[in-house]
């Protein structure tokens, strides 16, 4: 049993966390093994996320007045929640990911920033390709015309050069 003060001290903790967050994720992490949790935390973690386990009721009161008061109040059942602080699609990767692999993982519903998500939302969230992967795609597309302008004055270049060679 909880004493008041270390209740307290969950509430400050989860409030804190929802206000430094990104993103929020509702999920579940009962009938998972011990190595599997410890392997998801650590792939959420990886993402500069954190993913908490405690009383629905915690999540409630932690959430009034925030962000988050939507998604986390009156909650049912068992729930895990996964803070986003940086990568949002990251975090929301490394949950659906785990739950291809454990069927007792699943994205059930989410914040982020303001807007709440439903769980079709949230896969389509995780689908999205990494910040990595975006950020080499958006330099990809910016080096292309400079690379195609490149390539074509020195096909100029070589073909004045045969021209002169010839004559």
């Amino acid at each position: 049993m909880l004493t008041r003060s270390e209740k307290d001290q969950i509430i400050n903790d989860l409030r804190d966390k929802i206000d430094k967050s990104e993103g929020i994720f509702l999920t579940n992490v009962v009938g998972i093994s011990a190595n599997e949790s410890v392997e998801l935390r650590k792939q959420i973690r990886e993402k500069n996320g954190a993913l908490v386990v405690t009383k629905n009721k915690l999540f409630g009161v932690a959430a009034k007045g925030t962000k988050a008061e939507e998604v986390l109040s009156n909650l049912k059942g068992t729930n895990a929640v996964a803070f986003a602080y940086d990568d949002a699609p990251g975090v929301a990767k490394a949950i659906n990911d785990s739950a291809k692999e454990l069927e007792a993982v699943e994205l059930k519903a989410g914040l982020l920033e303001d807007r709440v998500l439903d769980a079709a939302e949230l896969v389509s969230l995780a689908n999205l390709p990494s910040k990595e992967q975006m950020l080499a795609t958006l330099l990809a597309t910016f080096n292309a015309p400079v690379s195609a302008f490149v390539r074509t004055v020195e096909a100029i270049r070589a073909k004045k050069e045969e021209e002169e060679g010839a004559a």
